[in-house]
């Protein structure tokens, strides 16, 4: 792209993106491209984004594992990584992913220099409310400041993101919302998140808590009553790995991996069966609540769940027909399965560090 295109587009002039090219030509984020003839003239000089000019760390912590992903500033996937944990206290977990940092430098060969910073993904709400003490929340962490923390700990700049915001993000790096602008995206994480993009941006609410959607409630499932019941659980209570593992221990099956999760699938295991009914008739009222109130071009979920058990769990959800989404000439159906998988809020949290290099505005 050439200086007056890139004029055009952004609406600065020639003169400015001059200076600002200039800028970037020297810092090594761009480099030059060739040149194109347009008619009479000087053959304009074309610029791209330097591969090698920059990368970006992306951690997501969660209470038994650390997920790592390492970006260039084109967005390709240098390297990724997963530990497993037992102790989500900030000490340890902060010296563990000081460590991953710089044995993915070295087998990289990326030096620390080059690192444009590293965003540290956790399951919200990031501030004290009414839903504390759940589940999903990291215990120990009520009051601790993961910016300070991981910025003194790692000596780059960091940001700090919930996961299923991030996750939306590494959706769109490597998933099936890459040409989307205006989608919500059903995360499998700690618990069940809900990242929502709309013009391209996320939006996160006045405290970054937006999209708790795990917290909304949903009517209590049939199969858990004794007798006919009005009652309204916490959606993350029925629909989430928690939850699954929970009504899997329940009936002596224990689970700890995705490994796990698949090998009961592939064996179609009865017990998971009937999580994933419970699991899809709550998710149907949630997905109603998200369609009705975002517009959004579709639902996308994903995480930290097996490709079969996604591709089940969104056969069985029934999509009510009282709904803004339900109408003729969609240009994407109404629900989508996610690409990207496990890796998907680490590599969130390494693209948002990027694009906080070239378009603070958006994620200030």
């Amino acid at each position: 792209m050439g200086r007056a295109e890139i004029a055009r587009i952004s609406g600065l002039s020639v003169q400015a993106v001059s200076n600002i090219i200039a800028s970037l030509l020297s810092e090594g984020l761009l480099i030059e491209d060739g040149q194109i003839c347009h008619g009479r003239g000087l053959p304009a000089t074309q610029y791209k984004l330097n591969p090698e000019g920059g990368y970006a760390l992306g951690f997501e912590i969660s209470p038994r594992s650390i997920s790592a992903a390492l970006l260039n500033i084109t967005g390709d996937l240098y390297l990724k990584k997963r530990l497993k944990m037992d102790n989500c206290e900030p000490a340890a977990i902060s010296q563990r992913v000081h460590n991953l940092m710089h044995s993915m430098l070295e087998e990289t060969g990326v030096q620390q220099e080059q690192l444009l910073g590293a965003g540290i993904v956790m399951p919200g709400p990031f501030i004290p409310t009414g839903l504390a003490n759940t589940s999903s929340v990291l215990a120990g962490w009520e009051n601790i400041d993961p910016v300070q923390l991981f910025s003194h700990t790692l000596s780059v700049p960091v940001l700090v993101e919930n996961d299923a915001n991030a996750a939306a993000v590494g959706e769109q790096v490597s998933g099936c919302a890459a040409k989307l602008r205006n989608y919500a995206f059903i995360y499998f994480g700690t618990g069940l998140g809900l990242g929502i993009v709309q013009d391209g941006d996320l939006f996160r609410g006045c405290n970054g808590n937006a999209g708790e959607l795990g917290h909304i409630l949903v009517p209590q499932p049939a199969s858990r009553a004794t007798m006919p019941t009005t009652e309204l659980v916490p959606l993350e209570t029925v629909a989430s790995r928690i939850a699954m593992q929970h009504s899997l221990k329940q009936v002596g099956i224990q689970v700890d991996s995705i490994q796990d999760i698949e090998q009961l699938a592939i064996s179609q295991s009865p017990e998971l069966d009937h999580w994933l009914s419970d699991a899809a008739s709550a998710l149907s009222h949630a997905i109603h609540v998200v369609e009705n109130l975002f517009d959004p071009d579709t639902v996308v979920i994903g995480g930290a769940l097996p490709d079969i058990v996604l591709s089940v769990l969104i056969d069985r959800i029934a999509l009510a027909q009282q709904s803004i989404a339900h109408r003729e000439n969609r240009q994407y159906p109404r629900i989508m399965q996610g690409q990207s998988g496990w890796l998907s809020a680490a590599q969130g949290g390494a693209a948002l560090v990027i694009n906080q290099l070239f378009t603070p505005r958006s994620l200030s």
